[in-house]
């Protein structure tokens, strides 16, 4: 299991982002907000698009943006290929294994 700081908002909602956990444990996403499961996802089951702001995911009908504190080594966990450009950039540098 990988394991991830993060903060949840759901697009188009006003409320301030959810501090949460999350976890790509086998081929599921899981959000956690301390002792409460937000979410447990297929992973094949995401649309995920890496944007400036943050991923933008949209699973069972609902849009959130996920920001992830190390969103590379996140990208590579999720198999994602296209990204942003600075997110390309620490991607390749994490792949190739660049200090």
């Amino acid at each position: 299991m990988s394991s991830f700081e993060g903060r949840l908002r759901i697009i188009g909602d006003e409320q301030p982002p959810l501090v949460i956990a999350v976890g790509v444990v086998n081929d599921h996403l899981l959000l956690t907000a301390g002792e409460i499961e937000i979410a447990n996802w297929l992973i094949d089951d995401l649309r995920v698009a890496a944007l400036e702001d943050g991923f933008h995911i949209t699973a069972e009908s609902t849009d959130v943006i996920l920001e992830v504190v190390d969103d590379a080594r996140f990208a590579v966990e999720l198999g994602l290929k296209n990204a942003h450009p600075a997110l390309r950039k620490k991607m390749a540098k994490l792949i190739r294994g660049d200090d």
